[in-house]
């Protein structure tokens, strides 16, 4: 999943990136809330992690653009040293996740991520169990029976993106935007979303039938259940 940083305070938002870019996120930053519009504007984030006191505006600003936007599902963590009840709710009210307080531990973090990941997919623990392959959200992994699959870190988030949105038809292009980032950086022409989903489709295929593996002419990709 892609996480949009928005920290003026660098040393914090490079140690959140080390962080969770060792879990497996793709990290993007914007130290101001210019550079953070830019980047909304062109890219969707399944993570914004949002401080409020930035050099240039208030994050309000950032969370009242975003509710304007059609299509949105950003899901937005509040980062700040503002201690004021008014200033939580406000942020909550204003289409927040959640709220964390400075200092924070990485993990507390990290488990908060984990935590709105089930509730906006209505999964009651960070596993997922689709065609018997069962899928650990947090520990990244994919076993089919007894058998794990050594499946390389683009393969498991692809599969990953997926299954969280079962049932849905996953455009090629917001399956690019979610797992490489940023869109401006990738080449549309280049074939390497379906090598990459072809080589997927074949470790899957290896221990178990994927019938309901489907690619959807000329869109994308959507897994039945």
């Amino acid at each position: 999943m892609n996480v949009l940083i928005v920290e003026d305070e660098k040393s914090l938002a490079l140690e959140m990136d080390e962080f969770l870019s060792k879990e497996g996120f793709i990290v993007e930053h914007a130290w101001k809330k210019s550079s953070a519009e830019e980047k909304i504007f062109v890219n969707n984030y399944d993570f914004i992690l949002l401080d409020l006191g930035l050099p240039d505006g208030d994050g309000f600003e950032i969370l009242k653009q975003l509710k304007t936007m059609k299509d949105r599902d950003d899901a937005v963590i509040i980062l700040t040293a503002r201690s004021a009840v008014d200033d939580r709710i406000k942020g909550l009210d204003e289409g927040a996740d959640d709220y964390l307080p400075k200092p924070f531990s990485l993990n507390e973090l990290l488990a908060r991520m984990h935590a709105i990941t089930r509730r906006k997919h209505k999964l009651e623990k960070n596993e997922v169990n689709i065609h018997n392959f069962l899928l650990n959200i947090q520990n990244r992994t994919v076993s089919f029976g007894d058998e794990r699959l050594n499946l390389t870190k683009k393969e498991f988030e692809i599969f990953n993106y997926l299954v969280l949105n079962k049932n849905r038809v996953v455009s090629r292009m917001s399956l690019t935007e979610h797992v490489w980032g940023d869109i401006l950086e990738v080449n549309s022409d280049s074939n390497f979303v379906d090598v990459h989903v072809k080589n997927l489709r074949k470790k899957l295929a290896a221990v178990s039938a994927t019938d309901w593996f489907e690619t959807v002419r000329s869109i994308g990709y959507r897994i039945n259940c």
